[in-house]
């Protein structure tokens, strides 16, 4: 290949990180070619189906109300990952956090307040005008005009690599040489088999990963990731831990978004198909919760529960896409959802007399709790006493994958503790540094971002010293 065809930067993925990369490089002044796996209609990834960015913010800021520092920030996402993190990694995301809305909005993102279903997140989110869609097709219409090369269709398979620096890439038979490249090309949540084998066998001589339901992209195969940790690349992260949220057992086996998640968990109980509770559906508010239940939900029987709320709790939730199974009595709930009538009646009953009375606000962690029945429910804890009820079968609904490759605060990717000099990583394939289980709202988002516009800026930096190497050398 003639050395001026070369690209700079080559961006492997179409995500929000993928987006970000390229955009920064070519504000670098680097040229840049970003091929994205999927056809044009299903460009962006998971980043399609986001809604929102987790913001620190000393200060009241547009759509952002009160403050949200980077103490408070840093202790929820220590609770949701039980410590399973790397604080410094961790941190860059969180500052990175307050300093990047001012850019997005130069390539044409726009943010709104948060509607009003959306509990909890106002002071600490920042939501995206039309939601993920519109954030990927504003990036994608800014590299455009910048000059950014796309191509879609076009699934990396392998990269050449020497010496821990990046050569080539290969989109089937042909070969794509960079001076420098950047990896955000998703995790591995699509590939059933994958997760299939990740997950194993359990103890009932079931294969769980078989009854999950993908909430994001088809296209995230998890190719790309596996190379690299066959070539040798430095890994981080538990196959097994991912972004699992309890959704709508109806959901499409691929790219249900958002709609399909179950929000009124935290309202009511979850029973599992013995009709028992398993889990304190009340522990904490909702968007620091909500991504434990998909796990939760894998590891019952058949992986499938229910969540089960009464008449006091509609209109206090957002509305899934699906309408709930409804019924003017709890046998007549049981019957419809499948359960055994009276192990079900049993488990709301035994509930109800457990509550205690207290006052009820769903805006604050609150005195309604139970008190002699097992899992206790710590908040928000009232009788599910008043027709009708509703109930939502739940399947575990997985978003992105952890497992990824281990970088620093350049995002490079590493060989043996050692730092590549031209090959970069962002997203999905390295948010693993700083979710090593858990989840708050948009922090994914934040990740990306943060890391995919430092990998740019560095890929830029190491494609002109490459091309100064190379002229040297001439």
């Amino acid at each position: 290949m003639n050395p001026s065809s070369i690209p700079d930067v080559l961006v492997i993925g179409g995500g929000n990180a993928a987006l970000c990369a390229a955009l920064m490089a070519r504000e670098a002044g680097a040229s840049v070619l970003l091929l994205e796996a999927a056809p044009r209609q299903w460009r962006g990834g998971n980043s399609s189906h986001t809604r929102n960015l987790r913001c620190m913010h000393d200060a009241p800021q547009d759509v952002l109300v009160d403050a949200y520092p980077e103490e408070e920030y840093w202790q929820d996402l220590l609770k949701v990952t039980g410590g399973i993190t790397n604080e410094k990694l961790a941190r860059l995301v969180i500052r990175a956090s307050s300093q990047c809305r001012d850019w997005m909005r130069r390539h044409g993102v726009h943010f709104q307040p948060p509607l009003s279903g959306a509990l909890h997140v106002a002071r600490t989110n920042a939501f995206f005008m039309g939601g993920g869609k519109a954030l990927v097709n504003a990036y994608f219409r800014s590299a455009e005009n910048l000059g950014v090369k796309i191509r879609y269709e076009a699934p990396v398979s392998r990269l050449e690599l020497k010496d821990g620096q990046f050569v080539a890439a290969w989109v089937g038979d042909e070969r794509i040489e960079a001076r420098a490249c950047v990896l955000a090309a998703g995790g591995f949540e699509s590939n059933r088999e994958w997760l299939r084998q990740a997950w194993g066998q359990n103890e009932r001589g079931e294969w769980p990963a078989d009854n999950f339901l993908i909430r994001g992209t088809r296209f995230n195969m998890g190719n790309l990731l596996k190379f690299m940790i066959e070539a040798g690349a430095d890994a981080i992260g538990d196959p097994t831990q991912a972004h699992m949220v309890a959704i709508d057992a109806r959901a499409p086996l691929y790219d249900g978004g958002i709609c399909t998640r179950i929000d009124c968990v935290s309202l009511g109980i979850v029973v599992n198909e013995n009709a028992q509770r398993f889990y304190d559906e009340g522990e904490d508010f909702w968007p620091k919760r909500y991504a434990i239940w998909g796990r939760l939900v894998a590891q019952q029987p058949s992986q499938i529960a229910y969540s089960i709320i009464d008449a006091k709790s509609v209109g206090r939730f957002m509305p899934p896409v699906f309408p709930g199974v409804r019924a003017n009595t709890l046998e007549d709930l049981a019957a419809q959802l499948g359960l055994d009538a009276g192990a079900f009646v049993k488990t709301v009953s035994d509930y109800n007399a457990a509550c205690q009375a207290g006052t009820f606000d769903h805006t604050t962690l609150d005195d309604c709790h139970t008190n002699g029945v097992s899992p206790a429910k710590t908040h928000w804890a009232r009788p599910i006493d008043t027709a009708p009820f509703y109930g939502y079968a739940l399947r575990p609904g997985v978003t992105f994958t952890y497992l990824g490759l281990k970088v620093d605060e350049h995002a490079a990717v590493h060989f043996g503790g050692q730092p590549s000099a031209n090959l970069f990583v962002a997203g999905e394939m390295m948010a693993g540094n700083v979710l090593g289980k858990g989840y708050t709202a948009g922090v994914g988002m934040a990740i990306g971002t943060a890391f995919g516009r430092i990998a740019g800026n560095r890929a830029a930096m190491a494609a002109k010293k490459k091309q100064g190497e190379y002229r040297a050398a001439a």
